[in-house]
């Protein structure tokens, strides 16, 4: 596939060439060490491979461009080296690309890391337009003649990639036009993603008499002061409000733009393209949107009740949603202790898994302070094969904080295992991506579970996690209905700041159930949901991933040796097969409607055990 930025899906971050830390009162926290990638942005090493990335590109057009179905019919060795040189300059476009969104997203509000960033994203653009043929012309090579070069060994190595790439042929365009929507990529859709990013990043929000960011101003939302809760939900919507038009415009225009492009190409349902980048049929997501919904009265509904009763309110407001129960364990966690507890919990499952997640914390790969400008969020960005995956958090010592660390180590150790794979087929569909991400959390919550010291500390972790799962399950599978209402309404003309907010909350409505009720400035808070500006369709990814994981755990369970050797052979296999293939395994099968039931089961037993400590 072409050359696309990660910085696109994950909002990457910078740091000093060598590490650093924070000292405050949850201990040391890491920023991270960039250094393997450039040593600094004026680096002459950066210079340097965005020239050779220009030079290579262009020689690249000019060996290879009109002569690839020749090279399939007569001389297979040299395809195959065409492929591996196409390898070495995705590496190196990536290599690059990594570390401008790194760096960008480290302060999105500072002058020079926006200009770096886009000036790379410029040269990298223009290097990326002579590589565009490659992959259009090889998909004009008749599947025979195709069929017969891939009996080479060397070009064989690629016969995953190849299946990869011709699934995107039907949605191809003439070569002419996939320049064109390539070349104004960089004034269009990333355009308005940095718009979006920086516009984010910011905003201040004035809560208890100070002045925070997005990221601190949200941590409130879990505050057991319910009236400093109320106050930060009134500060995030007065904000939202401020700039309702700017979000709204984003929002409209990149809808708009990928009708124009899924229009172009083919693509008849406004997910299409999404199904089509995660390798998954869309009756398979289909299936998982329909039994989602069809649990929301026994899983969010059923629960929200049940926690509007334990906080002793007859109804909950938005801003109660992520609300600590009473006499939960409210202490501030330390750095230190999040990262033995994620450590050890991995260490149960496997020493390799916990030794890979311990690199991450040795060696300056974790950025974990909240900074003013810095991206909000979370996320590991696996940059380049060559290189090592890096992981962002905003760490504030909460127990959430800490499962979202085990989260990104998941991705982090998904990511460095499937690196041997290359460039071409170590990335991961989203849905499968999500996977190893969702384990990390459960061998975590599970390993906290069992340490439980009473009946009372047993319940406030298990309503934490029912609380996780209803977010990764419910509440996403909640923002794919609103994008699709949004995408489908766009097709017939903008949609006021209005509209977008009755979307949101009907959908709202619909998911959390009767017991909440919505206070005036909530049907903004759509706007800093960052997938739907980044990755269109990507959240129902992580439902897919959570029902999955709660299958997989399951046979773990049951299994009695071997399941970890077949789990880290999911996890090398990166981009290398299909989630039939991956899943074979262990005895499951995502096209199964049961399937998708079998895994919002989890969750019903857990809601079942609260219900029953009561």
């Amino acid at each position: 596939m072409p050359l696309t930025d990660p910085a696109l899906s994950s909002a990457p971050t910078f740091a000093p060439a060598s590490a650093s830390a924070i000292a405050n009162d949850l201990g040391t926290l890491p920023e991270w060490n960039l250094a393997d990638l450039y040593p600094a942005m004026d680096a002459p090493a950066v210079k340097a491979d965005l020239d050779k990335a220009a030079a290579d590109a262009r020689a690249f057009e000019e060996t290879y461009k009109g002569r690839l179905e020749a090279l399939a019919r007569e001389n297979a060795a040299e395809l195959a080296q065409a492929v591996k040189d196409y390898e070495a300059l995705q590496e190196l476009l990536g290599r690059l690309i990594s570390f401008a969104g790194l760096v960008y997203s480290g302060q999105t509000t500072d002058p020079k890391r926006q200009k770096f960033y886009g000036d790379v994203q410029d040269r990298l653009t223009t290097a990326g337009t002579n590589l565009l043929f490659f992959e259009l012309e090889l998909n004009r090579i008749e599947d025979a003649v195709l069929d017969g070069a891939l009996a080479n060994a060397e070009l064989a190595h690629y016969a995953p990639w190849f299946t990869d790439i011709r699934k995107e042929r039907p949605y191809q365009l003439e070569d002419r036009v996939e320049q064109l929507f390539h070349e104004k990529s960089a004034t269009g859709r990333s355009a308005w993603n940095r718009l979006f990013d920086e516009t984010i990043s910011g905003l201040k929000f004035e809560v208890g008499g100070k002045t925070l960011g997005v990221e601190a101003t949200l941590n409130f939302l879990q505050d057991p002061d319910r009236e400093k809760r109320k106050e930060a939900g009134s500060a995030l919507a007065k904000v939202f409000g401020e700039n309702l038009s700017t979000f709204t415009l984003i929002t409209n225009t990149l809808a708009k733009d990928k009708e124009i492009s899924d229009r172009w190409r083919g693509f008849t349902d406004v997910a299409d393209s999404r199904h089509l980048a995660n390798r998954v049929e869309r009756e398979v997501v289909d299936a998982l949107v329909a039994a989602v919904h069809e649990a929301y009265p026994r899983l969010s509904h059923r629960y929200y009740t049940m926690k509007a009763k334990w906080l002793g309110l007859d109804t909950l407001m938005h801003y109660d949603r992520n609300a600590p129960l009473p006499k939960a364990d409210d202490r501030k966690i330390s750095w230190d202790e999040a990262k033995a507890t994620v450590l050890d919990a991995y260490a149960g499952f496997s020493p390799d898994m916990a030794g890979i997640a311990k690199r991450f914390f040795d060696n300056g790969w974790i950025d974990a302070p909240v900074r003013a400008g810095k991206a909000p969020g979370a996320f590991a960005h696996p940059t380049v094969p060559s290189a090592h995956p890096y992981v962002l958090v905003n760490y504030q010592g909460k127990t959430r904080d800490v499962m979202t660390l085990a989260h990104e180590l998941g991705h982090g150790v998904h990511q460095v295992l499937a690196g041997p794979n290359g460039a071409l087929m170590a990335p991961t569909p989203l849905t499968l991506a999500e996977t190893a991400s969702v384990f990390g959390e459960m061998l975590t919550f599970r390993s906290l579970l069992k340490g439980a010291k009473d009946d009372h500390a047993r319940k406030i972790m298990l309503a934490s996690k029912v609380e996780d799962m209803i977010n990764t399950v419910v509440r996403q599978i909640a923002f794919y209905t609103f994008e699709r209402r949004v995408h489908l309404e766009r097709r017939e003309g903008e949609l006021t700041s209005e509209r977008l907010g009755e979307i949101w909350l009907d959908v709202q409505k619909e998911s959390l159930g009767p017991v909440f009720t919505f206070t005036e400035g909530y049907e903004t808070f759509w706007t800093y949901i960052p997938h739907f500006i980044h990755s269109p369709f990507y959240v129902y990814a992580y439902a897919f991933g959570d029902c999955l994981v709660n299958s997989l755990y399951a046979v773990y369970e049951e299994a009695e040796t071997g399941f970890q050797d077949k789990y880290f052979d999911l996890l090398k296999a990166g981009g290398t097969k299909h989630h039939s293939e991956l899943l074979a395994p262990f005895g499951l099968d995502a096209t199964d409607p049961a399937f998708w039931n079998k895994g919002l089961s989890m969750i019903e037993r857990m809601i079942d055990e609260l219900d029953a400590m009561d």
